[in-house]
């Protein structure tokens, strides 16, 4: 999340509860971005595809310092886990920060419950991806960022073109980025292939409401984290449900008729 121009970190954030976890692969080196170097028949073997044989993958990759975007990721997966048919997979991606400038910006340890994403090439097992991450200047943040350079070798070879894909985010301010974080953020899809998928106003009247302060787009679900200690609404968290329950619909249906 962020402050001021909607990035600065704060400083006040209880650690969120545990969550579910899943599995790993393994990736080439890139031409493009930097990567790290795996063995190539790793990182060639194909994503089994979705049938009677296996549950359609929503992959839910975030990063979260203080766990408001975390919060939000678990509610997608609720949300995306309530449709037959569907396993929603959280996954956080690497700190890129040293543990000793974390404990001074007085971020909570992160739940283990919820792994570290082994490699970029983990994507390639999924259907569809939803990324949540906080923004800094109306970007993602640095942490999100260098785990799509990390994706290379994926790109080189065009291995997620065609897979559904959506943002949440998280900002400091009602100015902070709601909407720039996400549609700066659609270039990193583009490049790959990914089809990007909004929610518009599909979540209804709760859409309109100004009565309360809400975050969220029709980019997708969002929270205004101010410094750190207000936490997501329950209407904050209802729309990141609501957007992995129809990610989740989304994803069953491409899969179903690919």
């Amino acid at each position: 999340m962020g402050k001021g121009g909607g990035c600065v970190p704060s400083k006040r954030r209880q650690p969120p509860a545990a969550a579910p976890s899943s599995s790993s692969a393994a990736a080439a080196a890139p031409r493009e971005a930097p990567e790290e170097v795996v063995p190539a028949a790793a990182a060639a073997a194909p994503a089994p595809e979705a049938g009677a044989g296996r549950k359609v993958r929503l992959y839910i990759v975030f990063y979260s310092m203080y766990g408001h975007v975390e919060s939000l990721a678990r509610r997608a997966a609720a949300g995306a886990g309530a449709v037959d048919g569907v396993e929603a997979v959280l996954r956080r991606v690497p700190e890129t920060l040293p543990p000793e400038v974390l404990e001074k910006m007085q971020a909570p340890a992160k739940d283990p419950a919820v792994p570290v994403i082994a490699s970029a090439a983990d994507l390639q097992e999924a259907d569809g991806v939803l990324f949540g991450f906080p923004t800094r200047y109306g970007a993602m943040a640095a942490q999100m960022k260098a785990f799509f350079d990390s994706t290379g070798s994926l790109w080189q070879e065009q291995k997620l073109a065609g897979k559904p894909a959506g943002f949440f985010v998280s900002t400091g301010t009602q100015g902070g980025g709601q909407e720039t974080t996400a549609w700066t953020a659609i270039t990193q899809l583009v490049h790959h292939g990914m089809l990007f998928v909004p929610i518009g106003y599909t979540f209804g009247a709760s859409m309109f409401k100004m009565d309360d302060i809400r975050g969220g787009s029709p980019y997708g679900a969002g929270v205004f984290a101010g410094d750190g200690s207000r936490q997501p609404s329950e209407t904050e968290l209802a729309l990141a449900e609501h957007q992995g329950k129809y990610m989740a619909s989304i994803v069953k249906k491409l899969a179903h008729h690919a």
